[in-house]
């Protein structure tokens, strides 16, 4: 019996895709990394993956898991590979409010597990412009980040547990809901942000919170980035650390995203330079709940904040939502970043990350670098400015593979001498390895590797993303 028998066997003919059936799963949202799988499985359960990986693993094949696929470094590209989808893997097992725990399977839908939570009172606070269509299984294996990592921290603090098969198809349950287990090496973290070259996710026990009483949230142009940082270090101590969202988008983003969505409105009466979207969440009854002349105490604070600074001129202006469809208004400019920055041909998308002080360096050391190396060069950028992370795109003046190659690691270059990273949120996929090669520690690279050939000796999990080969050149 053939591969796609045997297959076929295990998950049912109608979840063994090939040929035009598997052709729209090989189509990258980047349209960087089309690929041709040799085949689609869609397994219903943990019992079937295993399956399915111990006869890869007997056959030597390759298999690259998948989830929502809507990643940005070509970590599901499947040339010739098995593509195991976990779109099936699709249950909410339980959601215990008292715990504040949800366990949820790998092919979940981020934005359906927030529905979940809704009527429990509670948040699993991850959340980004793909959360319709971005699976748990995804977020976990890139360590997702997103807009809330401010309070809330990334995928990797609000996961307990997990449950992975290995390439071998033995099933490793990590599935602990304890916030204490010092029982041995950590090695849930091993797979969160490891893109499944280690195992396929299929379950995990989730972190949840109680969902904030009120909302408050602003608009707000500062002069410069510095002093947008000291606005959100005011608020930080204002609301005893309940800043949840601040948001940077600069004047050419802004005029972007209006192009692209004619009916956007502009932040502000006039334009400006410096754009920032801050959200403040309250727990608290004494924040959330209105007064006598009906005021919410959160918004009172952001806007006292607000009013001190504008006096100071520190804050040129501020618009604050009124409801919660000016809310919406405020975080859909944000989370509709990837239509407005990635729609253009040539593309160079940087995901980088540094100290909150030198993001302003950044950019300005970038301004004249590019000046210089690609004068016919254009940029555009947002930022999750409270945890540093910069999403820096580069639209090069040619379509010269050699120019996009150097335009890549200046910006390595720049974010390194100023104390950041090369990756933040979005994983290595296939387009960061050069730079993995370049910039990581050769050390740590052999401890990767030797992380990699102990789980899965045959190398059939995803090959050739995240880990250059020993002595790969970046070149």
């Amino acid at each position: 019996m053939d591969m796609i028998e045997r297959l076929r066997d295990i998950v049912g003919d109608a979840h063994v895709l090939t040929g035009d059936a598997a052709e729209p799963y090989g189509r990258d949202w980047t349209r960087k990394y089309d690929c041709r799988p040799r085949a689609v499985i869609r397994p219903a359960d943990t019992e079937q993956v295993s399956k399915i990986l111990t006869l890869a693993h007997e056959t030597g094949t390759p298999v690259v898991p998948c989830s929502g696929r809507t990643g940005l470094t070509g970590g599901c590209h499947a040339e010739d590979a098995l593509m195991l989808s976990v779109e099936r893997l699709n249950r909410i097992r339980d959601i215990r409010p008292e715990a504040r725990i949800a366990v949820v399977e790998a092919g979940v839908i981020l934005s359906q597990l927030h529905d979940a939570c809704e009527p429990e009172g509670l948040v699993f606070p991850l959340t980004f412009g793909a959360k319709g269509s971005a699976m748990i299984g995804g977020v976990l294996s890139t360590n997702a980040g997103g807009s809330n990592v401010l309070r809330y921290g990334s995928t990797r603090g609000l996961c307990l547990g997990l449950e992975v098969v290995l390439a071998d198809g033995r099933v490793m349950d990590l599935m602990s809901e304890l916030h204490k287990d010092n029982s041995g090496y950590d090695l849930k973290d091993l797979f969160i942000g490891a893109e499944g070259t280690l195992g396929i996710i299929t379950a995990a026990v989730l972190k949840l919170h109680p969902r904030p009483r009120a909302y408050a949230t602003a608009m707000v142009a500062a002069p410069d980035l510095p002093r947008a940082l000291t606005l959100l270090n005011r608020l930080q101590e204002a609301t005893g650390g309940a800043v949840e969202a601040f948001e940077y988008m600069p004047r050419r983003y802004v005029a972007a995203h209006r192009k692209t969505f004619p009916a956007a409105r502009e932040p502000f009466g006039a334009p400006q330079e410096i754009n920032v979207m801050v959200e403040v969440g309250a727990l608290a009854p004494r924040d959330a709940t209105p007064g006598d002349v009906g005021s919410v105490p959160v918004v009172d604070y952001l806007e006292e904040v607000l009013a001190g600074m504008m006096e100071e001129g520190a804050v040129l202006d501020a618009v604050v939502a009124r409801n919660e469809a000016q809310r919406r208004e405020m975080w859909e400019r944000r989370e509709q970043a990837a239509e407005v920055t990635l729609g253009r041909l040539p593309i160079v998308n940087c995901d980088v990350a540094l100290p909150l002080d030198r993001v302003a360096d950044f950019l300005a050391r970038m301004d004249a670098v590019l000046a210089g190396a690609d004068p016919g060069a254009e940029t555009m950028c947002v930022a999750h400015l409270g945890d540093g992370n910069v999403h820096y795109t580069i639209y090069p003046g040619t379509d010269d593979p050699a120019l996009h190659d150097a335009l890549t690691e200046q910006v390595e270059d720049a974010v390194l001498d100023l104390g950041g990273t090369f990756s933040a949120e979005h994983g290595i996929g296939l387009s960061k390895k050069p730079s993995m090669a370049r910039r990581k520690n050769p050390v740590a690279l052999d401890a990767m590797r030797a992380i990699k050939a102990a789980l899965d000796p045959a190398g059939i999990l995803n090959p050739g993303k995240v880990l250059p080969e020993a002595g790969e050149t970046a070149g």
